[in-house]
């Protein structure tokens, strides 16, 4: 069971309104960045660290904010302390398992949606990598892939939402409700399903484990491997010799 947190409702709600003023300014200023004619501007990994900054950077620094207002420390707030390398195994145990069902749950979401004649479009990140090349600009991008994305989602979505609306009354509601959530601000069809799988199965973590650091890893975890399955699957198409 997972401990239960002292979350004050108005400060949640705080916490929630900012985030969403820090992506509202994150939005006006890339719509600010596009081009004379007014054409939408291609995406590129300044534009996305941009997005994920005004969500993700926004969200630590409120969080922060947010423990401080509850005279909590990270360990206390987040369980940290509750049996850290159990919580880590947990989670490396979760995503080995998890990983080829979330692939084959992608894999029918996307003949689901051609079937439907609806574009299975990559995710906006999936296609920044596509067109980026090498250099500093992707090394920041993968190691905020890597540890800031995974970090800011579960304090916000496992650690705080979660146990908040729990607390109130409504169990069921934080488990689908903040899935749900957790998979609707990627923004993308294709990988809706696989996103709410892998919520349920964060915040079980999150429950069995009594510490953050369990979902974290394992979002960190499931993060890495995908970037890396991308960069050597683009290794391969580079190796492959040009069609006449």
């Amino acid at each position: 069971m997972l401990s239960p947190k002292p979350w004050k409702p108005e400060a949640v709600l705080r916490l929630l309104f900012g985030i969403f003023v820090g992506v509202f300014v994150g939005t006006l200023l890339t719509l600010l960045v596009r081009g004379a004619n007014g054409t939408k501007p291609e995406l590129s990994v300044g534009r996305m660290l941009v997005g994920v900054l005004s969500f993700q950077g926004v969200a630590l620094v409120l969080v922060w904010r947010f423990i401080c207002g509850h005279h909590l420390s990270w360990a206390e707030a987040f369980g940290f302390r509750n049996r850290p390398n159990r919580a880590l195994r947990l989670g490396a145990l979760a995503v080995g398992l998890f990983f080829p069902v979330g692939q084959l749950l992608q894999l029918l979401s996307i003949k689901l949606l051609t079937w439907l004649h609806l574009d299975p479009t990559a995710q906006a990140a999936v296609e920044v990598l596509r067109g980026a090349n090498r250099g500093p600009g992707l090394v920041v991008f993968a190691l905020v892939t890597i540890i800031l994305v995974p970090l800011a989602e579960e304090l916000v979505f496992r650690g705080i939402l979660y146990p908040a609306i729990k607390n109130a009354g409504f169990p069921r509601l934080a488990l689908w409700g903040t899935s749900a959530l957790f998979a609707t601000i990627h923004f993308n069809l294709a990988s809706f399903l696989p996103l709410l799988l892998l919520a349920l199965v964060l915040t079980w973590l999150d429950e069995r484990a009594d510490n953050l650091l369990a979902p974290i890893a394992a979002h960190s975890l499931f993060n890495a491997v995908n970037l890396g399955l991308f960069f050597l699957s683009a290794e391969f198409s580079r190796a492959l010799p040009t069609q006449p």
